[in-house]
């Protein structure tokens, strides 16, 4: 039997986003736990063309809320033509009944438990509607299937040690999705981070894991991080602010050679950040946990969200100023999502404010799904936008790359150079996010799922 996973993709700027491609781990992670008795094959919708006339026996889907649309489209596309269709994915899992009306199977929850018996299900004909996934422990998961992805420049290394987290911020499905806390045993990961083969040399030079938290169990880190010093890696990845406060960790994430690491700060507000649920950041200690971290010449990616019940379209705009000045060295700026099987989700159904007639396309981002607090819909896309077109303007995108030289190791500084310079081009180009009220490009998607709550 031959089976095809997509990850489905729908461009969120103007011009498509198509050049800088960080592969999730998804679609590479089922083709390593498929069987070797079965054919299979992945497709990465943001970077190759989609094969209606495929051979495959059975077509897996994975995306999550706002590709839900383009995912049915394709599901409507390949059924037509008499194909299996199984979804799966953060979508999927908290929206079953209505992706079964799009597709003949969904996954719900982590695959690994019913992959391979679905996979035998369908070979005998036999496919049930729904498979529940259980989460199980990481030991003895493959290495992900490299060997499937494009052959492209801008492909990087994926890799994932641990899955979830233990917070439980507001906006996040990770604490449902991935409960709990594990970790997959350090050989078994060093194995992934010494896959060399990649085409060019910077491919087999970085390693993007691919966590929630990577740094949590200092213990754990410790070992990875140790066994990773002789290897010679540039690696990146997503932790907590703590990691500041431990000079010892920061200094072997130095050794082990760490170039980036992206923390959620997503407000300098102490009202945003309660709603956020994300007590442990404190706004006066930005500033001095992210020289830590540039103590050790370590890159500083930073994400911020606007649209919390404490934000005002001035305070969104400010962030421009005050994330350079706080010494982040490459934003990322989204408007706040209220997903099903989040905190937000639930607070704001039940105070009616997410915004009926708008579609999955308008969770994706970097659009607007719910009637804000302290502004209208328009305002809080306006004012992201404003923010958006500042914190990436040729002065303040020149001004980070400059202070990064001074500032960052020759790695860390690489990477703060092309991501900026990577945004700033698309801001002079005015390839801006796309705003889909605006665009008549995507309006088919809204008739294919009608209302998104």
């Amino acid at each position: 039997m031959r089976v095809e996973i997509i990850v489905v993709y729908v461009k969120r700027y103007l011009f498509g986003h198509e050049a800088h491609f960080v592969p999730p781990i998804t679609g590479i992670h089922l083709a390593a736990i498929t069987p070797s008795s079965y054919q299979v094959r992945v497709i990465h919708e943001q970077v190759e063309p989609i094969n209606f006339d495929t051979s495959a026996d059975l077509i897996a889907l994975t995306f999550f809320s706002g590709f839900a649309p383009e995912a049915y489209r394709l599901a409507r596309e390949f059924k037509k033509r008499g194909k299996r269709v199984v979804a799966g994915g953060p979508h999927a899992t908290f929206a079953p009944d209505e992706v079964l009306e799009y597709c003949d199977c969904v996954v719900i929850g982590e695959a690994e438990a019913v992959w391979a018996e679905l996979l035998t299900d369908a070979a005998h004909g036999r496919l049930r509607q729904r498979y529940v996934g259980k989460p199980l422990p990481l030991d003895g998961i493959p290495t992900p299937r490299y060997d499937l992805l494009p052959r492209r420049f801008f492909i990087q290394r994926v890799v994932q040690a641990t899955r979830g987290c233990p917070f439980t911020c507001s906006f996040c499905t990770v604490p449902t999705l991935n409960p709990g806390f594990r970790t997959r045993p350090v050989s078994e990961v060093i194995k992934d981070v010494e896959y060399a083969q990649f085409r060019h040399w910077w491919q087999r030079k970085v390693v993007w894991f691919w966590d929630d938290n990577l740094t949590i169990k200092r213990h754990y880190i410790r070992t990875l991080l140790t066994a990773m010093v002789p290897l010679r890696k540039w690696w990146l990845t997503q932790a907590s602010m703590d990691i500041a406060d431990d000079g010892a960790l920061l200094e072997l994430m130095k050794r082990s050679g760490c170039i980036g690491i992206f923390f959620g700060i997503e407000s300098f507000g102490v009202e945003s950040l309660e709603d956020a649920h994300k007590p442990q950041n404190k706004v006066d200690k930005y500033r001095d946990k992210i020289r830590a971290l540039h103590d050790q010449g370590i890159c500083v990616m930073a994400g911020f969200i606007a649209g919390f019940d404490g934000d005002t379209p001035e305070t969104i705009v400010a962030m421009a100023k005050q994330l350079y000045d706080t010494g982040v060295d490459v934003p990322f700026l989204s408007i706040l999502t209220p997903y099903r099987g989040t905190a937000a989700y639930a607070k704001m159904a039940k105070e009616a404010r997410i915004l009926g007639g708008r579609g999955w396309e308008f969770y994706n981002g970097y659009n607007v799904s719910f009637r804000p607090k302290n502004m209208s819909p328009d305002q809080l896309l306006q004012a992201h936008r404003t923010l958006w077109r500042e914190a990436f303007s040729l002065k303040y995108s020149f001004l980070r790359i400059v202070r990064s030289f001074f500032r960052l190791r020759f790695g860390a500084f690489l990477m703060c150079a092309f991501m900026n310079g990577f945004y700033c081009l698309k801001r002079l180009r005015g390839n801006e996010p796309m705003s889909f009220n605006e665009s008549s490009t995507y309006a088919e998607f809204t008739n294919l799922t009608g209302t998104a709550n």
